[in-house]
């Protein structure tokens, strides 16, 4: 039949007819020929259709990826950073994705079967697709009209996520089915498996399941858990939406429990591991991810860029383990933490720390500031390297530049008020001590001690600015580059330095006169695990005289020589220790500082405000920099051996001033009668001995410049500081009605011989007491009777025993706990003495 349309106006439009179907019967020859014709054509279409299906094939393959490289293609890797165990990853640098590669075997059981059950339980069946999958995907998307299922096996993921974009098209599918089906050839499922797992994403930056079980979990992939396990292999379906920091947890833990129900059903697990599983309570990492020591960490790789260049860094996958020890890092902040909430009631926002190994340099804690992540103090800043100034902290680098020079401990310096400013048309200088008292003639030991202001000033003149910055600048300080410009305030914190370097400089006095520089790298390896660097303790040299170092501690840790200033119980002391500390506030309270330090472990710590603006009247180091030191240094030693300081040797020069005699006393003859300096023909019956005694400045004594030499200066009035020095002297002499001149002796000074003997037989220099008893025994004697023996502990009287053989039994207290020094004095009958002293090591036992 035949079929016609005709249209008609008006009449509703087309109009369909049905008509009889016309035949017209071909000729034989016709029929023949045309069959011939249809041959050739159907070869032709067929050739046609074949170079198109060629063509179309060579245009999907083309620039298809070589499946047998894809072993040894680069894939770009995190930059992990470790804690010196290796055991603490700190951080993970990156470019845009966050990747370590991790072996099939390393990969917990239970994240391999997951990650199957969840995505493609055919995977170890199927040839690389999934043909039923992609019927089902084709109908519903013809029937949704919208690509909502791609019916991709793991293999097909894999390729789609690596080798190809993750575009839906048909054509990308179809490249896709190919390179599925060349892989599957060339592989086998467990290394299709292992390229999956780590190139497949999991949300946020992390690629791989290495790198998502650190931003999740903060974990080793080999440390997860079942539940851990079935929650990551939950992710890749949909990252963001199942994401454990978004507002579809609930799905996300959904799908985990699917997961653990399959698990279960194919027998991986049993029913009960299973409902275990999804009981475990989760505990995800905060969502900024795994960033721990964040300045330290940040202090890392700033060093690492410069070495290796930004990109080798993000994408090279390189290993670094650093010197930091995680359990000290951990006590450092908590001891910023806590420590700044005394510290915030003196109006100081921010804290810093940063502890060192005095043996090798290495930086074992470092906090930048009470809180990296709080923008409102530039929490970000790292104060470990910042500029402050130090303060009263830097005062041991100048008496141990005094010391080196010939002066000693014993050394007399008047602690007066003086203007030492000059030069009458420049500013005056006239510093003063924290308590705003003089305190006369002190030692150059009580001077440090008591951090007294104007005996410092006076300590680096008679030093040399330029010896103590060659000093300092040999001790690792890259801050001090200009010494005109600092002058006599360089002493109070009148340079700024870093707390890093300043922290570093103190390790000279705990090894004894060589110093170490900051280490913070140990190891660092490739991606192949070959080593590009490894640090090795270095050869040191001395560059300080090791008997000035020892002076320093013995000063530093001798609390009984503080105690006037800073009290006898004060932060600077650790029950059971000998420590060696040093406090600094800068006059105006902008920083506050607390450098402390055995002969094993060097920390500093700073408060202060980022801004530089002042703290409130009052905000002294003693009070809050100083009780986070000693925090810090309680927790880090804690189950330390104990360690003692080498005591310095004796010393005599022979100089009156430097041995501790403030008025230059020499013995003199004189004539009875007239009161003269005796002579020649004086009769030997009218010789009379006499001390004549004058006080004057260190200035007048001695030459600044070679202290030891006997001679005294010829022309001392020629010093700068000379007539400035000697008018307060002389104010002090008449002030304290001194006599000066000749002097009649109230007492005649016994012989050697006359003087009593005293031996200390136990304890022993150094001895632990671990009693709450401590016992002393005796050989005392005196050619005219032993009058009183008296013991001192730190020069407080503790005991004076009535009769021979005056030995010691002293119950002892807690508070008593470390190293002290035991002193004996004996006095005879016409008040001559003798007396000694021992070092013990007090460890009080209550039971």
């Amino acid at each position: 039949m035949r079929i016609s349309y005709s249209y008609k106006k008006g009449a509703g439009g087309f109009k369909r007819k049905v008509l009889p179907m016309k035949v017209t019967r071909p000729s034989p020859r016709r029929k023949k020929s045309r069959g011939k014709t249809a041959l050739l054509a159907l070869a032709l279409l067929g050739a046609v259709g074949t170079l198109i299906l060629i063509g179309a094939l060579g245009w999907l393959t083309a620039g298809l990826p070589d499946p047998n490289k894809l072993m040894d293609r680069v894939v770009s890797q995190s930059t992990k950073i470790y804690d010196r165990t290796g055991q603490h990853l700190l951080y993970e640098v990156h470019g845009e994705e966050q990747r370590s590669l991790v072996a099939l075997a390393d990969v917990p059981s239970a994240l391999k079967w997951a990650t199957i059950v969840a995505e493609d339980r055919d995977f170890y069946s199927h040839k690389g697709f999934d043909l039923r999958g992609i019927a089902r995907a084709i109908v519903v998307d013809v029937l949704t009209g919208r690509k909502a299922q791609g019916g991709s096996t793991i293999t097909q993921q894999f390729i789609k996520n690596a080798l190809l974009s993750s575009k839906k098209t048909f054509t990308r599918k179809f490249r896709e089915l190919i390179l599925a089906y060349q892989i599957e050839k060339r592989f086998t499922k467990d290394q299709i498996l292992q390229l999956y797992l780590n190139e497949i994403p999991y949300g946020s930056t992390a690629y791989g399941v290495s790198a998502a079980a650190q931003l999740y979990f903060a974990k080793n992939i080999t440390e997860l858990t079942t539940a851990e396990s079935a929650l990551l292999a939950s992710l890749p379906r949909a990252p963001s939406y199942y994401s454990p920091w978004g507002a579809n947890r609930d799905k996300l833990i959904a799908r985990q429990h699917r997961i653990l129900d399959g698990m279960a059903t194919l027998d991986i697990i049993s029913r009960d591991e299973a409902e275990d599983a999804k009981n475990q309570k989760l505990t995800f990492r905060e969502e900024r991810g795994v960033f721990l020591a964040p300045h330290f960490v940040n202090y890392v790789r700033e060093q690492l860029r410069a070495t290796y260049g930004e990109k080798l860094v993000q994408e090279g996958g390189l290993k670094i383990t650093t010197a930091l020890d995680f359990e000290k890092q951990l006590a450092a902040e908590k001891a910023i933490t806590q420590g700044s909430k005394t510290a915030a009631s003196f109006g100081a926002s921010n804290a810093a720390l940063v502890s060192l190994s005095a043996h090798t340099g290495e930086i074992l804690a470092m906090v930048g500031s009470k809180d990296y992540f709080d923008e409102s103090i530039d929490g970000n800043v790292n104060v470990v390297l910042r500029k402050r100034q130090p303060g009263s902290s830097f005062k041991p680098i100048v008496y141990a530049t005094a010391f080196s020079r010939g002066f000693t401990p014993s050394t007399i310096i008047f602690d007066l008020v003086t203007n030492f400013s000059t030069d009458p048309s420049q500013k005056d200088y006239t510093p003063h001590n924290y308590t705003d008292t003089e305190y006369g003639p002190v030692t150059m030991k009580k001077a440090l001690a008591g951090s007294l202001n104007i005996a410092a000033v006076k300590t680096l003149y008679l030093a040399g600015v330029r010896n103590v910055i060659t000093l300092a600048k040999t001790l690792g300080y890259q801050s001090l580059q200009d010494p005109d410009r600092y002058g006599l305030a360089l002493v109070l914190g009148g340079a700024e330095v870093t707390l890093l370097e300043h922290t570093a400089a103190f390790t000279v006095f705990a090894r004894e006169g060589s110093v170490v520089t900051p280490v913070s790298i140990l190891k660092v390896q490739d991606s192949r695990g070959t080593t590009l660097e490894e640090w090795r303790t270095p050869a040191v040299t001395d560059t300080l005289d090791p008997e000035a170092a020892r002076q320093i501690n013995d000063i530093l840790s001798d609390n009984s020589a503080r105690t006037y200033i800073f009290g006898a119980k004060n932060h600077l002391t650790l029950p059971g220790r000998s420590v060696a500390a040093k406090t600094g506030t800068t006059n105006d309270y902008r920083d506050a500082w607390t450098i402390g330090y055995t002969p094993s472990l060097v920390t500093g710590v700073w408060v202060g405000n980022n801004d530089n603006t002042a703290m409130k009247r009052g905000a002294d180091c003693s009070k809050i920099a100083a009780p986070i030191w000693n925090q810090y240094m309680r927790a880090s030693l804690a189950g330390m051996p104990v360690e003692p300081f080498q005591k310095p040797l004796p010393l005599t020069t022979g100089v009156a001033v430097l041995d501790g005699e403030y008025a230059n006393e020499k013995k003199v003859m004189i004539d009875s009668t007239t009161g003269e300096p005796a002579t020649d023909l004086t009769p030997p019956e009218l010789r009379q001995e006499r001390i004549t005694r004058e006080i004057h400045t260190i200035l007048h004594l001695l030459d600044k410049n070679n202290p030891r030499a006997v001679t005294t200066p010829d022309h001392p009035e020629q010093d700068p500081q000379y007539s400035v020095w000697e008018k307060g002297v002389r104010a002090w002499v008449k002030k304290n009605n001194i006599e000066e001149g000749v002097l009649t002796p109230t007492t005649t000074p016994s012989s050697d011989s006359q003087a009593p003997t005293l031996v200390i037989l136990t304890p022993q220099e150094n001895e632990t007491i671990a009693s709450d008893t401590l016992t002393a025994t005796l050989q005392v004697s005196a050619p005219s009777g032993v009058g009183k023996v008296e013991y001192f502990l730190d020069d407080a009287l503790i005991a004076s025993p009535p009769t021979a053989p005056y030995n010691l039994s002293y119950p002892l207290e807690l508070k008593d706990n470390g190293f002290r020094s035991l002193k004996v004095r004996v006095t005879d009958l016409t008040g001559n003495t003798q007396q000694g002293s021992v070092v013990v090591n007090l460890l009080v036992i209550k039971k």
